[in-house]
């Protein structure tokens, strides 16, 4: 009895650091496998659950992309921007025919710009107008109106907030405008005062609402003084007039 017992424990001494080695082994196989060493790993690019506290800080960096409670939001640089208005008849200076004058009405215009994200705070941004009066009590009367124009916009609030990691983009946004643009006027019927206008300055003033990610839908009110042929029919020359609208538009980022 003596000689087995002594044998056993020699058997265990030198057997320890073989099963030493297979556990250190088996615990760098499962820590690799996601902790579920018996499952066997089909694909390498979509390892096993990894479950418990160890599995999570091992797999924390890719859970975190898949975490639906984080709103990631990554800054672009460019963006489309689309959409139209209505004059605003009270604050646009009267089309004159001689003596008389006569108020814009059913007016309204559309825009399509291109834009660069300078950066948080600024972009620039080159659109085209197309607008069409109407008068009142000037039935078959109306002008239409087309310019290239160039914008500066100042963000009044940085478009996207940083909070550790994560970039998330602010849900609203004021912003201010400054520009110019240039283009032709033409008046249906004889005496209109027809012929190419400048917009120095173009200035407006709105705020943008974001509706997703990539999306948002500007609103702004725009001003324009517009040196021109004069504003109406057998006008003098050289006439500068002020023109304004209201514009909803929607912004697409890419």
């Amino acid at each position: 009895m003596k000689y087995t017992s002594f044998f056993a424990g020699i058997f265990a001494v030198i057997s320890l650091p073989v099963f030493a080695d297979n556990n250190a082994e088996q615990f760098k196989a499962e820590v690799l496998e996601g902790l579920d060493f018996i499952s066997v790993r089909e694909n390498i690019d979509a390892p096993a659950p990894a479950y418990g506290a160890l599995g999570l800080d091992v797999y924390q960096s890719s859970d975190a992309v898949q975490n639906e409670d984080i709103q990631l939001f990554i800054p672009t640089s460019m963006y489309m921007r689309a959409g139209g208005g209505i004059n605003l008849g009270f604050a646009t200076d009267k089309a004159k025919i001689g003596n008389a004058e006569y108020e814009s009405s059913g007016s309204w215009t559309t825009v399509v710009g291109l834009g660069w994200n300078l950066s948080s705070f600024v972009r620039a941004e080159i659109d085209f107008q197309q607008s069409t009066f109407g008068f009142s009590d000037l039935d078959k009367a109306q002008a239409n109106y087309e310019n290239v124009g160039g914008m500066l916009y100042f963000d009044l609030a940085r478009r996207y907030v940083q909070t550790g990691d994560i970039t998330r983009r602010r849900f609203f946004v004021p912003f201010i405008g400054v520009g110019a643009a240039a283009g032709y006027y033409e008046f249906d019927g004889a005496g209109g005062a027809d012929g190419f206008v400048i917009a120095a300055p173009q200035a407006v003033l709105g705020f943008n609402i974001k509706l997703n990610d990539l999306i948002g839908l500007d609103i702004m009110y725009q001003y324009q003084m517009m040196i021109e042929n004069g504003f109406g029919w057998n006008t003098g020359a050289d006439s500068v007039d002020n023109i304004s609208n209201v514009i909803a538009s929607f912004r697409v980022n890419f």
